[in-house]
């Protein structure tokens, strides 16, 4: 995506920072000014998840240009999540001092170039080495203006006066499913790499210079920091000491891995174990999130209706039929299984946050317990699922996200709502 007790990603929208005296007493926001922060903090969403899967659809283009085995690639993966796992718990320093506005535009200024330099690196063939410095500035990037985004989030949830994080997520994950069609079109076109990923860091640069632009002011964000992480130097010392937010976050760690898998190597398990061309591969991925995006725009309404624990259950049940699918059956019911899988994947990372926040007191300790340890699977994922390629194939290893999905429906319960 190793994470503080500020961490705050683009899948975790139920958490929520408290606000000093002093904010309390701030004059309300003009109801239209709230109205351009929230349209202009979509936008930011939205374009986080466009730059970031315009990268992932060009994997296998990656792979094909520099020769790359499974597990080769995996280690190239995992400059992003380095990056982002070294940008998310500096992002809150970021934020106290400059305020969300320009810490989005701080990382801005560390994903687009990097995203650049990527494309140049595989584009000339210089060799993965050269790549991977161009994606560790993006996954760097990426996760100051992740925390960002979600830090303004927050205080236009509260001018609201009501829950509206999901929807910010959703923009997210339209965002991510708009690239991964437009990467299929651009693959099946066979526009040169650099081009696709130039124009693409070009217009996220004009769109979220604009939504950020429309943020509210950042006087009540910066003391919200401040609040925030004030609480991790006593959460770190507790909140690992309790069994509940433990199995909490290994239910997290599940569910990060069932969707982080999909996102690295569901276009390259299509390619190699379904022989289907490369833009049908990132068809799939594209299928994928947005059955996930669909999932997380009405899942809500479930939890509300059926509770947490019967609706994971079922969602980690279908991660497990998808999996299955896509391994084991025909192309068409492969992409059958992307869309099971996609639904199946789309609750689990909220919804362990939700779960580790039940008491408003030890939210923030636990969330970053809850966090630390689901981050752990956009780390490890990657190398992982490449090295098991390497000695079962791609589309063997993806049977790994079967066997974790089987093991959070068996620790699912540890999600019903505790009182505090």
């Amino acid at each position: 995506m190793p994470a503080s007790a500020l961490l705050v990603n683009s899948h975790s929208p139920n958490v929520s920072v408290v606000r000093t005296p002093a904010q309390q007493s701030n004059p309300p926001t003009a109801p239209q000014t709230v109205v351009a922060a929230r349209n202009g903090d979509l936008l930011v969403f939205a374009m986080n998840g466009f730059a970031f899967a315009s990268w992932m659809s060009r994997v296998p283009d990656v792979r094909e240009i520099l020769d790359l085995t499974p597990g080769m690639l995996s280690v190239l993966l995992l400059s992003v999540s380095a990056g982002s796992l070294l940008g998310l718990p500096v992002a809150g320093r970021i934020a106290h001092r400059f305020g969300a506005v320009a810490s989005v535009r701080i990382g801005l200024s560390l994903a687009a170039p990097g995203i650049v330099l990527a494309a140049l690196a595989v584009q000339f063939e210089v060799g993965r080495f050269w790549v991977m410095p161009g994606l560790f500035l993006l996954g760097l990037g990426m996760g100051v203006w992740d925390v960002a985004q979600n830090l303004e989030g927050t205080v236009i949830e509260r001018a609201l006066d009501k829950a509206i994080m999901p929807w910010f997520h959703a923009a997210f994950s339209g965002g991510t499913v708009l690239a991964a069609l437009i990467g299929a079109g651009l693959v099946w076109l066979k526009v040169p790499l650099l081009v696709h990923l130039g124009v693409v860091a070009v217009l996220t640069v004009v769109a979220v210079w604009w939504g950020t632009g429309r943020f509210l002011p950042s006087q009540s964000t910066s003391d919200d920091v401040e609040d925030a992480a004030s609480a991790p130097a006593v959460a770190q010392r507790s909140a690992w000491s309790e069994p509940r937010t433990l199995l909490i976050g290994v239910m997290v760690l599940a569910a990060a891995f069932t969707e982080g898998t999909a996102n690295d190597w569901m276009a390259v398990a299509f390619v190699d174990g379904h022989d289907v061309d490369k833009a049908l591969g990132v068809l799939a991925l594209a299928v994928f999130l947005t059955f996930m995006t669909a999932g997380r725009v009405l899942g809500a309404g479930l939890l509300d209706r059926y509770g947490r624990v019967p609706v994971l259950r079922v969602l980690f049940a279908s991660a497990i039929v998808g999996c299955l699918l896509v391994v084991f059956g025909n192309t068409w019911l492969a992409f059958i299984g992307c869309a099971i899988w996609g639904v199946g994947a789309s609750l689990g990372f909220p919804v362990g946050m939700s779960a580790a926040a039940d008491d408003p007191e030890r939210a923030a300790m636990r969330l970053s317990v809850v966090a630390t340890i689901g981050y752990t699977a956009f780390l490890a994922g990657p190398p992982l699922l490449g090295f098991l390629g390497d000695h079962f194939g791609i589309l063997n290893a993806l049977l790994a996200v079967g066997a974790i999905s089987a093991l959070a429906i068996l620790i699912v319960p540890v999600a019903k709502r505790a009182q505090p």
